[in-house]
């Protein structure tokens, strides 16, 4: 009743939505990058959206499924294989008992999300299953999988009646995310010192490149140097998720899940919350521009979003239902 790690890959985590609460006492809330691939994974396998998954980056980790399982893969696409044959994103998977799953190559974004029926057996730190890599706590042992590990499912099932001697099947239901993710313009709101860039045009006028220095502490860039009134370090005090922090240099960084809790960079403004799922696909060399929106604009989109993951879930729940009352499945 477990999977097992047959080769570890570049930096695969547990994450689930994130560990709030404690960010006073230096423990950031971190969770997963893209919070929609979590939720959409998770809906599909008929998991409550928190539950915890497997976060991956490419080259991705290779599995060997002890037992069956339901399984949805959502996020970015890195060519998921299983006999020869790719499995899609976004819809739930029948896997048999030894089957192997492996990652052939990227194909779009930068992170893939797998979501196991039931979750994943592990005890959660502090309310959370994120893995905490500094603190080394939560998730699998607070790390990064490596080989031979074995992650626990709370689910046995046994679906090889479905399956027809077949190492995996695809149920007939798909969910479509693309239209919550943005491909052009990240929104932004002012920050604090947002005022006191000397040309803040600039800053909306050109594009940006993700530098390879891009992880789940932040978002370096690359691009027009900006100029600031204000010279040195300020007074530092709490940053959160999705904030743009300007450097001594005129270069600029996203702080993104497991950023730090504090800082004392000026904080020129905030990706908004909704379009950080987007800036999480986002792969290195790949160019960034910002508009910027008022905060107003950004609560309205972070309720529109939600509102489609909650129609999302809720269709999902419905179709799952269905579908084992067809099977008897409980």
């Amino acid at each position: 009743m477990s999977i097992r790690v047959l080769q570890p890959g570049l930096m695969d985590t547990i994450q689930d939505l994130g560990r709030y609460g404690y960010q006073h006492l230096g423990i950031n809330p971190g969770g997963a990058m893209d919070r929609i691939a979590v939720r959409a994974a998770n809906a599909l396998v008929g998991n409550p959206a928190g539950e915890g998954v497997l976060e991956m980056h490419f080259p991705t980790s290779s599995f060997l499924f002890e037992s069956g399982a339901i399984i949805a893969l959502s996020g970015g696409d890195f060519t998921a294989m299983i006999d020869g044959r790719v499995l899609p994103l976004n819809k739930p998977v029948l896997v048999a008992a030894q089957a192997l799953l492996y990652f052939k190559g990227p194909v779009s974004g930068a992170r893939c999300y797998m979501a196991v029926r039931g979750g994943f057996d592990l005890e959660p730190w502090m309310g959370s299953y994120s893995t905490h890599l500094k603190a080394g706590a939560g998730g699998f042992h607070g790390r990064a999988l490596q080989k031979n590990d074995m992650l626990p499912l709370k689910q046995k099932a046994n679906y090889a009646k479905l399956l027809d001697r077949k190492d995996f099947k695809v149920l007939p239901r798909m969910i479509y995310t693309q239209n919550m993710y943005v491909t052009t313009e990240l929104r932004i709101t002012a920050g604090s010192e947002f005022t006191l860039l000397s040309e803040q045009e600039q800053l909306f006028n050109h594009s940006f490149d993700c530098t390879r220095h891009c992880d789940r502490m932040g978002y370096r860039l690359e691009g027009v140097a900006l100029k600031h009134y204000k010279e040195g370090e300020l007074l530092s005090s709490g940053v959160t998720r999705g904030a743009i922090q300007l450097m001594p240099d005129g270069q600029m960084i996203i702080l993104t899940a497991d950023h730090q809790t504090t800082g004392g960079y000026p904080r020129i403004g905030h990706v908004i919350a909704a379009d950080l799922p987007s800036l999480a696909q986002h792969r290195p060399a790949q160019p960034l521009r910002f508009t910027l929106v008022s905060v107003n604009d950004a609560i309205a989109a972070h309720h529109e979003q939600t509102q489609r993951l909650h129609l999302l879930e809720n269709a999902c729940k419905l179709q799952l239902e269905k579908w084992r009352q067809a099977y008897d499945l409980y």
